[in-house]
């Protein structure tokens, strides 16, 4: 979940983005609330929920980010793209998904936070079997230097929006950029839209019982502070809320590009989603764009 405490997340606003993620988790929610009404099980509850699971259905599609890197490095690299470093894995689903996507393939997650990593090795690793060698979750800073070189490094659902001041913001690029292998690349993604900066809440039916809502309590103008929370909403009338709290600075393309370059990336691209239909996405490089109320997009660094 992507704060200091726990490293995720990404339903910003109403992108083109969050609609496709919510057509492809319905498969998935229809099927566990089957399940849960054969097997007698309570219905969704605050009290009998899991709150990473929650997250992880209300928020992340990692089978279109896998597919999103594996295309990308094809195309500027020219071969399969084999290792993988998440920085503020989280539960490390996309990186149980990563390696599931190839034989070949390795992951490895880095959080700060024990109890998400514990939950990714019981729902998400342990259920691999043996491929679950493939994948490592470590529980350490993500600025921590190491050794191992990647192929591609990611962090994902802005997680890296905790660092507020540029000197730390270039430590963390710093040690990204060293983690990459000469012919890989760093990607990230942010948002924005002229509804970014507002306070504002967006209610969304999650199709198993509860509704996702994203809070954007707070943001300073002066200093681009921003305070957001997410709240899950049953059914039954109970509530979770703020079960997710994000305090960062609400960073811009332009300034994330600048101190990409200043840790010494030497080509930075952004991945817009150029898609005209609103239940899709399809994200292309692109240099000029007009703005949305919101939207999420991905940045490539290179070395």
């Amino acid at each position: 979940m992507s704060t200091a405490n726990e490293s995720t997340r990404r339903n910003q606003a109403k992108s083109k983005d969050k609609k496709r993620k919510q057509e492809q988790l319905n498969g998935h929610a229809k099927a566990n609330a089957k399940s849960k009404k054969k097997s007698g099980k309570a219905k969704l509850t605050a009290k009998t929920a899991d709150l990473y699971d929650l997250y992880e259905r209300s928020v992340q599609d990692p089978e279109s980010e896998v597919k999103l890197l594996d295309r990308t490095f094809k195309k500027l690299v020219g071969r399969r793209p084999l290792s993988l470093r998440e920085d503020f894995c989280g539960t490390g689903l996309l990186c149980a998904t990563w390696v599931k996507s190839h034989a070949d393939r390795t992951a490895t997650g880095v959080d700060l936070d024990t109890d998400v990593l514990e939950s990714g090795r019981t729902r998400h690793i342990a259920p691999l079997g043996d491929d679950a060698s493939r994948v490592t979750l470590l529980q350490e800073d993500v600025r921590a230097r190491r050794p191992e070189r990647f192929d591609i490094v990611c962090a994902y659902n802005f997680s890296y929006w905790i660092f507020t001041t540029r000197t730390e913001m270039v430590k963390y690029f710093q040690a990204a950029c060293e983690a990459v292998k000469e012919d890989g690349f760093f990607a990230l993604d942010a948002y924005g839209g002229t509804e970014a900066m507002e306070a504002r809440e967006e209610h969304r039916k999650v199709q198993g019982g509860f509704t996702y809502v994203w809070d954007q309590a707070t943001f300073n103008p002066i200093d681009h502070y921003a305070q957001n929370y997410i709240h899950f909403h049953f059914k039954d009338g109970t509530k979770l809320n703020k079960a997710f709290s994000y305090a960062w600075r609400f960073w811009s393309l332009p300034e994330i590009h600048e101190l990409l370059l200043e840790a010494g990336f030497k080509d930075v691209s952004v991945l817009w989603d150029i898609a005209d239909d609103d239940e899709d996405s399809d994200y292309r490089p692109r240099k000029v764009v007009e703005n949305q109320p919101s939207w999420v997009c991905y940045l490539i660094a290179r070395k």
